[in-house]
């Protein structure tokens, strides 16, 4: 089942994919500090941390002392992500919007894009408009770091299809690649009612050269290159692509 170019309108709802889980959250801290440390903020600096969902790394960098912007279309997720600020006694400002429309200028020290929230838009275009868009709300000179799945271990270790036990339901995850990217089907079939809501997206795949290649066309030069949050060298088993560029 193929999504509609809207697809992502109705599918970031906690009813049906929450980013924040338990186990995310309990990641976060250390993923924040490996951002932390390649960025290199000081306190007081601006943070733009784009697509933020419910805040699971933006309470992070707040908590350091850095002025933290939560950009996201999601109002559920930014509501869950003031909660979750008010919980750890943080200031988040807190921003909804189309990420192909960013209005800010030359205001941000550094911005981060985290967790696969890039490539969801059928037009490769779009996806420049965001970057282009994160180009312009830096500082000359500013730090731009995002994080997505690596399109060339998902394309050498691909599944059509594969379930997994998530505790209080089943998750099953159908996927059709093509030359541009994936189509994914999720499905989530509650334990308890027999309940089942599927919903499909579309997510581009990048590699390191098409990313990069992507970034400059932007105006933000790639520095470095990791295959994880632990600092781990690139390769092509690697699944996260993560890669620090500046603003050129």
């Amino acid at each position: 089942m193929r999504p509609s170019a809207g697809w992502y309108k109705n599918f970031f709802k906690n009813s049906f994919y929450n980013p924040a889980s338990p186990a995310a959250v309990k990641k976060a801290p250390d993923e924040a500090r490996f951002v932390l440390k390649q960025l290199g903020l000081c306190r007081g600096e601006a943070l733009l941390d784009l697509c933020c969902g419910p805040g699971r790394h933006a309470v992070e960098f707040a908590g350091k002392g850095l002025n933290v912007t939560g950009f996201d279309f999601s109002a559920e997720y930014l509501r869950e992500a003031a909660a979750r600020a008010k919980k750890k006694k943080v200031s988040l400002r807190l921003v909804r919007g189309d990420m192909r429309a960013l209005k800010f200028r030359e205001e941000f020290d550094a911005a981060v894009n985290l967790f696969t929230s890039f490539g969801y838009f059928l037009n490769f275009s779009d996806d420049l408009k965001t970057l282009k868009g994160a180009a312009r709300a830096l500082k000359p000179g500013g730090l731009f770091l995002i994080d997505i799945v690596n399109g060339e271990c998902v394309r050498k270790g691909f599944v059509p299809r594969n379930w997994w036990d998530m505790g209080d339901h089943y998750h099953l995850e159908e996927l059709e690649l093509t030359r541009d990217g994936a189509f994914n089907t999720w499905t989530k079939i509650m334990k308890r009612t027999g309940k089942a809501q599927t919903k499909s997206f579309f997510s581009r795949l990048y590699t390191r050269e098409r990313l990069g290649a992507a970034l400059e066309k932007a105006g933000l030069k790639p520095l470095k290159f990791w295959g994880g949050f632990k600092g781990q060298p690139l390769s092509e088993d690697s699944i996260r692509l993560i890669v620090l560029a500046k603003k050129t």
